[in-house]
């Protein structure tokens, strides 16, 4: 075991793919996981049976499994690792794990993890002690006000982050390149959440009224304190000058939080027929219909996007009918496309309407049409159908059309293998580790002889990777999410 597999297996979900681990825990295959977890080194196995033996307070099982993944010292496995024997009470070996050391003493993520176990520890002053040579990097000044809430360590987080935030606004004075305009918007947050509400408004809303920051997130940051508190005026003035993308979704919050949404609803439809670019608004629309319980009204208030083939909304229009169960009304948005767009969306158009069809009950007839489809990749042909006949209940049927197509289903492959009640075969249908990665260095290399754009091979594994047609369809298409 070396950290680059690791790194490898959780970068590249290669290895054992998450959602096979969940599918063998679910049906009761604990053992096995952690059986697959040791035999095959593999992490996402490693992470599924330390939550199965965590659940059934097996902690001294959790830690032998995740020991010789946490000794590589990769970070992620040495905070799990911590985090169990914190749970089994041996706290000082969890320290002793996290404790940064040798080439890792001066990395802020070393430090982050220890910072993390020590505030588990109850050491929140000690944790504060090892993330201040850090705080630097904005990153970690975020996670030290992060896990210090509750703490009782405010004033000495808000010390130091003050201290950065007053460097900040003296670079701006002086015209220096600003780097540390994330403690602006923090400073904020640690006044607010010890209760010097107004402070923090008065003291962000100078900043951003003296654009001491470029970075956006100071403008959403301060927009969303003021919904937050209620202060809608301000929110309005945000939303009608020079902040307006930063503070819209904020102010509709706020309206409607305050009982009033028909509001909000007014607001966006003005914004709507008076911009020159409404996309962002008729999203805001369609989510705050949704949640009035107006799914009809929603859909109508972004049917004039459909037919835009790059900001449209009909992706949306159709997952979140799919979602409350009403697949003939998703497919019949698919059906009334017009030529051009169904032309320039060949591939996106058919695969949502059989997985809608599939989803429906219609499995057989989805198949039928998938057969008589010319211009399907193979793989991807098959890799749909197996989906379908699956979910028709024709599981046998799916397994050996997975085990005879072309292209890696092995994922697809094993789901189904572990749902037939086959759990050692379907770990045996996924590569090592090892195979995997030299599998996936091949693919590569073909790819950049052929001068591919990408690296996403044949196709199957794009489809394999959504799901097949049950999956979520959004950016795992050679055509741009609508």
């Amino acid at each position: 075991m070396n950290v680059e597999d690791l790194e490898w297996q959780a970068d590249a979900y290669g290895g054992v793919n998450p959602r096979v681990v969940d599918s063998l825990l679910e049906r009761g295959y604990l053992e096995v996981v952690v059986q697959a977890a040791s035999e095959r080194e593999d992490w996402f196995c490693a992470r599924g049976a330390v939550r199965g033996l965590q659940a059934a307070g097996d902690f001294e099982r959790a830690w032998e499994v995740m020991r010789p993944f946490a000794e590589t010292g990769w970070l992620p496995a040495v905070s799990v690792g911590a985090d169990i024997l914190l749970q089994s009470g041996r706290t000082d070996e969890a320290l002793e794990l996290a404790r940064p050391d040798g080439e890792r003493r001066g990395q802020g993520e070393a430090c982050r993890v220890y910072a993390e176990v020590l505030v588990q520890a109850g050491q929140a002053d000690a944790a504060i002690t090892a993330l201040t040579p850090h705080l630097r990097d904005e990153w970690l000044l975020s996670f030290l006000v992060e896990i210090t809430e509750g703490q009782g360590r405010d004033g000495r987080v808000l010390e130091l982050v003050t201290s950065l935030a007053e460097e900040a606004r003296q670079m701006h004075a002086s015209g220096q390149r600003e780097c540390l305009g994330r403690a602006l918007d923090l400073q904020a947050e640690v006044l607010e959440r010890t209760d010097r509400v107004d402070e923090a408004i008065a003291v962000l809303g100078a900043d951003v009224a003296a654009r001491r920051s470029s970075a956006e997130i100071m403008y959403a940051s301060y927009a969303r304190l003021l919904a937050r508190h209620g202060r809608i005026e301000d929110l309005r003035q945000m939303a009608t000058g020079d902040h307006e993308h930063a503070a819209f979704r904020p102010l509709v919050t706020a309206l409607e939080e305050a009982g009033r949404p028909e509001e909000a609803e007014a607001l966006l439809h003005d914004y709507i027929t008076t911009t020159n670019c409404p996309g962002n608004y008729q999203s805001l629309l369609m989510e705050l219909l949704i949640r009035q319980g107006r799914l009809d009204d929603a859909v109508e208030a972004v049917r004039p996007t459909f037919e835009d083939r790059w900001d449209g909304l009909l992706q949306a229009a159709v997952l979140v009918l799919a979602e409350h169960g009403r697949y003939t009304q998703a497919l019949q948005l698919l059906e009334e496309r017009s030529p051009e767009f169904l032309e320039e969306g060949a591939h996106w158009v058919p695969s949502n309407r059989w997985w809608l069809m599939g989803e429906s009950g219609r499995c057989r007839e989805a198949i039928a049409e998938i057969e008589a489809a010319p211009d399907l990749e193979p793989g991807e042909r098959d890799a749909t159908i197996a989906s379908l006949l699956a979910q028709d209940g024709r599981l046998d049927e799916a397994i050996d059309l997975l085990r005879s197509c072309s292209g890696d289903h092995s994922t697809q492959l094993a789901e189904l293998l572990v749902r037939r009640g086959r759990p050692l075969e379907a770990l045996a249908v996924i590569p090592g580790v090892a195979a995997g990665r030299e599998a996936e260095n091949r693919r590569r290399e073909k790819n950049r002889r052929r001068g591919a754009w990408s690296d996403t091979g044949d196709g199957s594994e794009c489809a394999e990777a959504s799901g097949g047609p049950t999956g979520d369809h959004r950016g795992c298409t050679d055509d741009p999410p609508f």
